[in-house]
């Protein structure tokens, strides 16, 4: 019997694959499309994922040089610049990378971890009892495994023959419109910002706001660059048919006030060319139906304003893989699983919280414009800038961690010299400033690595989450149990 079936081999899917194998369980990848997408999805990723990929050892394979990553000086919420090089601490990282490089990355990680993927393999029933799930195939034979995840996306087969509801909201009254495009090379500024005739320069990765819609400008590195143009519907040509470059331009002239001139993009392919219609803020009204869970869009989905999709996502399997692999193996303390979605769900609302209101900041009117010029004035403030970054990395969650008390507990952990190599295993790991803390009968499960120079003793958890701190060993062994079960030799391997 397999441990894990996994419904989908997007970046969701390839991640918790390779975080159940790093924990020692079998994960069996089960994915609709006979062969990859080459549909333009998300352009890179930003946030708290980009450096625990660093930690797994996997930046490195989508990054163009050796080293970490590092924070990034600027960044956007709600079309507003967000000035970050005066931080000194900060949070926030992106990555400029197309997804479907990051799916090649995972599956090529995922199958040197030995994991199975079978493409072509669409998901079209499941049952399930006490012990197992039984998924249904199209034209193969059923899998039967320990445990089933939805990783399918927003659309989640797996979510719906569960029969867990997606609640939420859905808006129709926004239009956005995104292409390659070819621009004139002297409109192209030395920076890469973008000079419109009768407007002014539109800056290059960011969103330009005016008082009739919404303009963003991406010169990709080595692809055609990206123009996409969001709008109340209404505002011009109407949504039928096929969209157009023509309809594209027409949308920037309205946002503009000046024309943009537009063509075809020169490079090979493949070239987006879309148009999307409102959208939708929901989230799965529970994230795990018996033996079946939901990781990613699968169990939320929300604006793609600030780019917090796959950072969500991502993390959500890093957070439930070493989990479910503990239970499958027989290690898991009780509830342990339980605590994915009392962790993940917060996380989830929280950027559904922010999405929305990026939503409304960018909006057309006066009213906004005025809400904006408030806005502008809180965000001159560092701290409230940091704030702001925080949220969007979704480094300021803090997850419960009873019994234990420090100021790094519950905190994603901080870099200390060495923890780059020391996490790419995936196990949990007891950070010894001293050499005379230790784990005693958990030495099979967590790994113990002295690190002068330490403030203080940390237990990570395989998601780098610091789970206990001390100077002495007093609370540790709680911990060690509260995390990663009965210790060898008491009822447990």
């Amino acid at each position: 019997m397999i441990d894990v079936v996994i419904a989908g081999a997007g970046p969701n899917g390839l991640m918790l694959a390779c975080e159940l194998a790093l924990a020692g369980a079998r994960p069996l990848v089960l994915e609709r499309l006979a062969e990859p997408t080459g549909e333009q999805r998300a352009n890179g990723l930003v946030g708290q994922i980009v450096p625990m990929l660093d930690r797994r050892g996997l930046y490195e394979r989508l990054a163009d040089g050796p080293g970490p990553p590092r924070p990034t000086p600027g960044f956007v919420f709600g079309a507003f610049p967000l000035d970050l090089h005066d931080l000194p601490d900060n949070p926030l990282y992106t990555m400029l990378v197309p997804q479907r490089r990051i799916e090649q990355m995972l599956a090529a990680r995922a199958t040197e971890l030995g994991v199975e993927i079978r493409r072509g393999h669409e998901v079209l029933g499941l049952t399930q009892d006490d012990d197992s799930v039984t998924v249904e195939v199209a034209g193969a034979p059923p899998v039967r495994a320990s445990y089933l995840v939805g990783a399918d996306g927003g659309h989640s087969v797996v979510r719906k023959l569960a029969g867990i509801d997606f609640p939420g909201v859905t808006r129709d009254d926004t239009v956005s419109r995104t292409a390659h495009v070819s621009v004139p090379a002297g409109l192209v500024e030395p920076d890469g910002g973008l000079r419109v005739p009768g407007f002014g320069v539109v800056p290059p990765f960011l969103h330009t706001r005016t008082e009739r819609g919404l303009i963003a400008w991406a010169p990709m590195p080595g692809r055609d660059p990206l123009v996409s143009v969001g709008e109340r519907r209404g505002s011009g040509a109407d949504d039928d048919g096929a969209m157009t470059l023509a309809e594209l331009r027409a949308a920037a002239a309205r946002v503009l006030g000046a024309d943009l001139p537009l063509s075809a993009p020169a490079g090979p392919g493949p070239h987006l060319l879309r148009r999307m219609v409102g959208g939708n803020t929901r989230l799965a009204a529970a994230y795990r139906a018996g033996r079946v869970l939901l990781v990613g869009d699968a169990a939320h989905v929300h604006s793609a304003l600030g780019g917090s999709g796959l950072n969500l996502g991502l993390q959500d399997a890093i957070n439930l893989g070493w989990k479910l692999a503990a239970e499958v193996r027989g290690t898991a303390p009780p509830g342990l699983l339980d605590t994915y979605e009392s962790e993940r769900r917060p996380a989830a609302e929280r950027v559904n919280m922010h999405t929305r209101a990026q939503s409304v900041l960018i909006g057309p009117g006066g009213d906004v414009t005025a809400l904006r010029v408030l806005l502008g004035e809180l965000l001159e403030s560092p701290l409230n800038r940091r704030h702001v970054a925080a949220m969007l990395a979704g480094a300021d969650i803090r997850y419960a961690m009873p019994g234990a008390d420090g100021p790094h507990v519950g905190r994603w952990a901080p870099d200390v010299p060495g923890l780059r190599a020391l996490t790419r295993a995936g196990r949990p790991l007891l950070l010894d400033p001293t050499g005379g803390l230790g784990v005693g009968p958990w030495a099979g499960r967590v790994d113990v690595a002295v690190v002068p120079g330490l403030a203080a003793g940390m237990l990570l958890r395989p998601d780098c989450y610091v789970a206990w701190e001390g100077d002495t060993g007093d609370g540790l062994e709680r911990a060690l149990a509260a995390w990663f079960g009965a210790p060898a030799g008491a009822g447990c391997g």
